[in-house]
């Protein structure tokens, strides 16, 4: 998946401002200015694109879910992202659910917006550990839905809002 593209849905879908993300890396200790962040949410063929990196997309995950749910129990702040982090589709949809505190059934709504159907156990899969017989690696089209669905569940079309 693009990471350019999982940061743009993300910001559209949550109603980010450029400045709320310059404060979520700040949450995990990076600094980062709000021309950097336009660069990033420009499309390919744009001007001035900035491709997004593994690591600069989870220090934005986690800065998402410092923001949403708080510290840790003991207080510190995460661990600095590694350098030679690999962010696989699995990781991306785990980092959300824990940000945004989503069960199973929350997950299961977002993929019926996207007109995506799912079953628990074949959504369960995808959060299964590495090498787990249960374990399914989650595909682009699934991340795109998923982050549609979420862009239809946290702010609807005027088309499906008046219905």
């Amino acid at each position: 998946m693009i990471n350019n593209l999982v940061l743009r849905r993300l910001r559209y879908a949550l109603n980010l401002r450029e400045s709320n993300m310059v404060e979520m890396y700040k949450l995990v200790d990076v600094t980062i200015k709000s021309t950097t962040i336009s660069s990033l949410l420009l499309r390919e063929d744009h001007e001035g694109f900035l491709e997004c990196t593994d690591v600069v997309l989870a220090q934005f995950l986690d800065g998402m879910i410092i923001k949403h749910r708080g510290l840790p129990a003991d207080g510190k702040a995460p661990a600095p992202v590694a350098e030679d982090i690999r962010l696989s589709n699995n990781i991306i949809l785990k980092k959300i659910r824990v940000a945004l505190e989503l069960r199973e059934e929350h997950l299961l709504e977002i993929m019926q917006k996207a007109d995506f159907e799912f079953s628990k156990s074949e959504m369960s899969a995808f959060f299964r550990k590495v090498g787990s017989r249960q374990y399914k690696p989650c595909g682009d089209q699934m991340m795109r839905n998923f982050l549609m669905g979420m862009c239809e569940k946290y702010r609807p079309s005027a088309d499906k809002a008046e219905s």
